[in-house]
């Protein structure tokens, strides 16, 4: 699914809004206005309700379903869309290992906290990387009082 959008720079806020919405969404942007996801019905219903908030803020959009035309353009927007979300895991694994020997109180709500961001980019992850599981290992050892996930230990699926 391809999004074309134009949206006046002033005011700022519906644009910013735009933005954020497109971000939480996991696009990969293509150019300037044009951005893609993978062509599902919640996509491509979360697109449609973008492009009407933007023809709202007086701009104009379309939403468009499009097929890269070689297997190359396909596997550089999948790669796109993976690295990033990779980037987002190896963050929140980060933030897990520095937490270690925290006071349980602090861990605990730190683990919440974690879990909801795990949730949050797993929604917009449609190009699941490694750094996934590496990610819900830290979490989970986090959780069980423990700093890294142990060598060679199967990883659950939560």
């Amino acid at each position: 699914m391809l999004l074309s959008y134009r949206i006046p720079r002033e005011p700022s806020t519906p644009r910013i809004a735009v933005w954020r919405k497109l971000k939480q969404l996991g696009v990969v942007q293509i150019s300037d206005g044009l951005v893609a996801l993978p062509a599902d019905a919640r996509t491509r219903e979360q697109l449609e309700w973008i492009a009407e908030e933007v023809t709202e803020a007086g701009g104009t959009a379309g939403v468009w379903l499009a097929q890269p035309g070689t297997l190359a353009q396909e596997r550089e927007l999948a790669g796109a869309m993976a690295t990033a979300r990779a980037d987002e895991y190896r963050k929140v694994a980060e933030s897990a290992a520095a937490l270690k020997g925290q006071p349980e109180a602090e861990r605990l709500r730190a683990v919440r906290r974690l879990r909801t961001e795990l949730h949050r980019i797993v929604r917009r992850d449609y190009f699941p990387p490694r750094e996934r599981d590496a990610a819900r290992a830290a979490v989970e050892h986090l959780a069980a009082g423990s700093a890294a996930p142990a060598k060679n230990r199967p990883v659950t699926q939560s």
